[in-house]
């Protein structure tokens, strides 16, 4: 099947001459993706391999580097140490360009061991490209030269959802509920010192950490919800474990708004139904209703998969690394990480930037709501009838963090 790609060709030509000489014209670029294909995560897994071999078949008919993306899949099983032996089975293949997102302590342990294989393997390095794991280390005190970020981190989320939080007068009793691994213990961290910075009358009612991915049953947790007298719940939680969280929510009728960073998929808008409507929001670098690129993107995925392509950030990747081999005129990692720091390029969210420091993407974040589909907020999510509404939009520097990061450079 094909795609129309007028759009997507001027949008990721537009800041590349033509006629730029393309040394690297016709070279296929084999791109490891490592994360989960089995498990409770396996349907989210499923999700963003086919969006990466969607946005790889729309930009293999026109890039602006010329080069052919092959996409290569790896069952992680959510495991940092099947993640190890899935980038050796990567660098055993040829593979100089992996990506990963879904769970920070898979991306940690990825990020070591790059740095590893490419101190020991010069000439074979290998650029690591993480879409979606968020734990702010990654970029701080584990910051890597061959690591970039396209997600906006755990921090920079828990900036804007709290700066919109602030101004919510009905905010008054917190739960907190969240995976036990880095990105959960990290949205925990951030949502208490954000709150009493910016709204010190919020009491924290409750703090639960539960294992990731492991959980069948949250009804014990929504009890302690609903006995701590909390108006609102934040939670990092995602794919199976948000989906049965809210499923327990609604059994229970429990009727605290939720923020989140992930309720628009994996189930989750599924087991929210029209019951939750304009009770959750979600803090994000998009949303299903952004328009322009976005619209196109979303629309086609729909139409060949029956399915919501709600990680855009595959995009960005793409994108990103196509710009970058063009600039550098050579599919090598090593000249291609170079031109890839303090890029600015234009994705399906507008102008974004690769912070040179820390090689953490720079781009606006949104506040949706969940509502029912209407004429200016047409897409149905996971054909509930509903969708994600924008209620507040951030420019890149609103929820910007600082970073930490030493950057080490090949000399």
């Amino acid at each position: 099947m094909k795609f129309p790609v007028r759009a997507l060709s001027v949008l990721v030509m537009s800041s590349l001459a033509a006629g730029a000489a393309l040394a690297q014209k016709g070279e296929t670029v084999k791109v490891a993706w490592i994360d989960p294909l089995s498990g409770l995560m396996a349907s989210v897994g499923q999700n963003q391999l086919k969006s990466y071999q969607f946005v790889a078949e729309k930009l293999n008919a026109n890039n602006p580097a010329g080069v052919k993306f092959e996409i290569i899949s790896i069952d992680n099983k959510l495991s940092p140490a099947e993640s190890l032996n899935a980038l050796k089975s990567a660098a055993d293949q040829g593979v100089r360009y992996i990506v990963q997102g879904l769970g920070s302590g898979a991306a940690g342990a990825l990020v070591d061991a790059v740095n590893k294989h490419n101190e020991r393997n010069p000439g074979k390095e290998i650029v690591f490209l993480n879409y979606a794991a968020v734990d702010p280390d990654l970029t701080n005190s584990k910051c890597s030269y061959w690591h970039f970020r396209l997600d906006a981190d755990t921090s920079m989320k828990m900036e804007a959802m709290t700066t919109f939080m602030k101004d919510q007068k009905d905010i008054q009793k917190v739960y907190l509920i969240n995976q036990n691994y880095a990105h959960g213990q990290q949205v925990s961290k951030f949502a208490k010192e954000n709150l009493k910075r910016k709204r010190a009358d919020v009491q924290i009612v409750g703090d639960d950490l539960h294992p990731l991915a492991q959980v069948r049953d949250f009804a014990p947790y929504v009890a302690k919800i609903k006995a701590s007298g909390a108006d609102t719940v934040i939670t990092g939680n995602w794919g199976s474990d948000l989906a049965l969280l809210v499923k327990a929510a609604n059994d229970a009728g429990l009727t605290a708004k939720f923020y989140t960073y992930y309720a628009n998929f994996g189930g989750t808008p599924t087991a929210l139904g029209k019951a939750a409507e304009g009770r959750i929001y979600q803090v994000g670098y998009g949303h299903y209703n952004l328009g322009g690129i976005n619209a196109q993107l979303v629309g086609e995925f729909k139409k060949r998969f029956n399915d919501d392509f709600y990680s855009a950030a595959t995009y960005s990747a793409l994108v990103m690394l196509s710009n970058g081999m063009a600039q550098a005129k050579s599919t090598d990692p090593v000249k291609v990480a170079k031109v890839m720091e303090g890029m600015k390029f234009k994705s399906f969210n507008g102008e974004v930037e690769m912070r040179k420091t820390d090689h953490q993407l720079q781009q606006p974040l949104f506040i949706a709501q969940w509502a029912k589909v209407d004429a200016k907020n047409s897409y149905d999510v996971e054909g509930t009838g509903m969708t994600f509404v924008p209620v507040k939009a951030f420019d890149a520097y609103v929820a910007s963090t600082p970073t930490s990061c030493q950057m080490k450079r090949p000399s």
